[in-house]
């Protein structure tokens, strides 16, 4: 079965933004598919604003994988830079999905995936914090 792709997919999959790694990370979340073989790193950098809020100052990805987990990757880090980091822990598969038009049904993991790999960075970069106040106590 062929699964076809609308523009904004193929778009993303062939221009996708935010790509690479991000040195000295705040923090990095990494999931994989062992049954669709997709991989995917998410980094991130977080910084606080002259309110103490915390704000997604930058996002990268490197994915390895089909042309739906590349737009899904390159769509989260879209909707997740420069927003306060409350609002990024909010981003879920199925905004990912509506931001890209739509996903063929059995695509619908590679939203997933990237979803997952934004939270498991942000607890990454949570954890930490933690470490750090408990070293600094």
């Amino acid at each position: 079965m062929v699964s076809k792709y609308n523009k904004k997919v193929l778009k993303e999959f062939t221009n996708p933004k935010n790509m690479g790694e991000i040195k000295n990370a705040n923090g990095i979340g990494k999931i994989g598919n062992p049954t669709c073989g997709d991989i995917l790193w998410v980094y991130i950098k977080v910084e606080k604003d002259k309110k103490g809020e915390e704000i997604l100052t930058d996002i990268k990805f490197k994915t390895f994988g089909c042309a739906a987990a590349i737009a899904t990757s390159s769509m989260i880090t879209k909707l997740a830079k420069g927003k306060k980091l409350s609002e990024v822990e909010k981003i879920n598969y199925k905004d990912i999905v509506d931001a890209l038009g739509g996903l063929p049904n059995i695509k619908i993991h590679c939203s997933a995936m990237a979803s997952q790999a934004l939270k498991k960075a942000i607890e990454d970069y949570k954890n930490k914090i933690q470490i750090k106040k408990r070293v600094n106590y």
